[in-house]
């Protein structure tokens, strides 16, 4: 079963400790990187701290909760080696894992509610990356993040 981390700014707090509990009783490990309470935090650090929790290999995937998702993918995506996908709708947070080999699941919970949250997490965790000619893209994202330019030719 896989490792997971999860984080959440205080727009995402409910949301995010009911799918914990919901992922802990199937027999998921997670670990939380925050934030704990409904008290405004800076969600650029719980985005910080969840992506170093996957690029140092303590858990395979993440999920980021905040207001409406995008703040954190936009954060999330600064970081080498996490291709972070807001989605508010099961075929993308599918897609994304099958198509681009995605490792971050960000979603609002200002956009969804618990129902539909659990659906992103579920098609997100049980979609594996399908490889083959979705391998050469995902190495071409890869040559961007790595500013290696002569591989995009």
């Amino acid at each position: 079963m896989k490792k997971l981390v999860m984080g959440a700014d205080h727009a995402g707090y409910a949301l995010k400790d009911k799918i914990k509990a919901t992922l802990s009783e199937r027999g998921y490990e997670i670990i939380d990187v925050g934030t704990f309470s409904a008290e405004s935090c800076k969600y650029p650090l719980i985005a910080h701290d969840l992506c170093k929790t996957i690029t140092d290999g303590k858990a395979e995937l993440g999920i980021l909760i905040c207001g409406t998702g995008v703040g954190m993918s936009m954060c999330a995506n600064k970081h080498k080696g996490i291709r972070a996908a807001c989605t508010s709708d099961t075929f993308s947070a599918r897609l994304t894992r099958m198509h681009n080999d995605a490792n971050v699941l960000c979603f609002g919970e200002r956009v969804v509610g618990y129902g539909l949250a659990m659906e992103l997490v579920d098609a997100f965790i049980e979609t594996e990356f399908e490889g083959g000619r979705h391998a050469e893209r995902v190495s071409l994202i890869n040559a961007i993040e790595n500013e290696d330019f002569d591989a995009l030719k």
